[in-house]
């Protein structure tokens, strides 16, 4: 009997998470959550603190009511810590619980309140896509930024060699001829750099615009094409797993029934 009753609040939990609606709510806590982050950055008087602070653990307290229901409702129990979102999320909302607002560990509090925001992610599917893809993607990105690098590096010390004497707050030192290249490669005024080092070396603009071909073009672009490939890569995992894991729901009713029809079995056998 016991058996069942607990099947009937798991499978009510789970169908609670699984809800739409109870999926919004949870978004729309996290964007409220953002915006009384974004207010207590504000010099406000006391009466206001003091109302942003209890809206604040109001919002920890269904934080932590969301991730209660969450794990009740995972069939698997097990399982709920094996997902790192879930872990994230966890950890997050008990750390939040920690009344360090007047101690030393003040900044703290305030960094993990911030970090709510990023439960965003976790809850939403297509976010997990993205940052999957991204992540996926690093080792191929590894090499391309390598290369990248070994380009920027060539060019800066090219760059100080020729353009320290024409302008050393910009090609001083290797350190310095990074930072300006990355300024070339971004667009940002890049043209004025070009023109004074042109004003002594006419040919100069050769260097510009094969630095810029190089990076901001081939490489730039290359980053792009992997990110789309493994985002589109992600897409069908995660449809084959969609489709794998579709017959789930109808297996674990079957299983429930099956284990409430055994149990009416054996009580009907203690009643004869």
């Amino acid at each position: 009997m016991d058996q069942a009753l607990n099947n009937q609040w798991q499978n009510a939990f789970y169908r609670l998470r699984s809800n739409k609606a109870f999926e919004l709510f949870v978004i729309g806590i996290i964007v409220f959550s953002a915006l009384v982050i974004g207010v207590k950055t504000y010099q406000l008087p006391d009466y206001v603190y003091r109302i942003v602070t209890v809206l604040d653990w109001a919002i920890t307290f269904i934080f932590l009511t969301e991730i209660t229901i969450r794990y009740l409702g995972e069939p698997d129990k097990k399982r709920f810590f094996r997902n790192p979102w879930n872990v994230f999320d966890t950890l997050i909302v008990v750390v939040s619980l920690i009344p360090i607002d007047n101690t030393d560990m003040a900044l703290i509090g305030r960094l993990v309140r911030i970090f709510r925001v990023l439960r965003m992610v976790s809850i939403i599917p297509e976010l997990r896509m993205l940052l999957n893809s991204l992540v996926r993607a690093l080792p191929q990105l590894g090499y391309v930024l390598l290369m990248m690098f070994i380009i920027f590096y060539i060019y800066a010390a090219i760059g100080s060699t020729f353009f320290a004497a024409i302008n050393p707050g910009l090609w001083g030192d290797i350190a310095l001829s990074l930072l300006t290249l990355f300024r070339v490669m971004t667009f940002e005024d890049w043209t004025d750099v070009m023109y004074e080092t042109m004003t002594v070396y006419p040919l100069s603009w050769f260097y510009y615009l094969t630095f810029i071909f190089f990076t901001a073009f081939a490489f730039l672009n290359m980053i792009i094409g992997i990110v789309v490939n493994v985002l589109d890569e992600e897409h069908r995992r995660v449809a084959r797993q969609e489709a794998e894991d579709a017959g789930e729901p109808d297996l674990r009713d079957l299983q429930r029934e099956i284990r409430e029809l055994k149990e009416l079995i054996l009580q009907q056998q203690k009643a004869g």
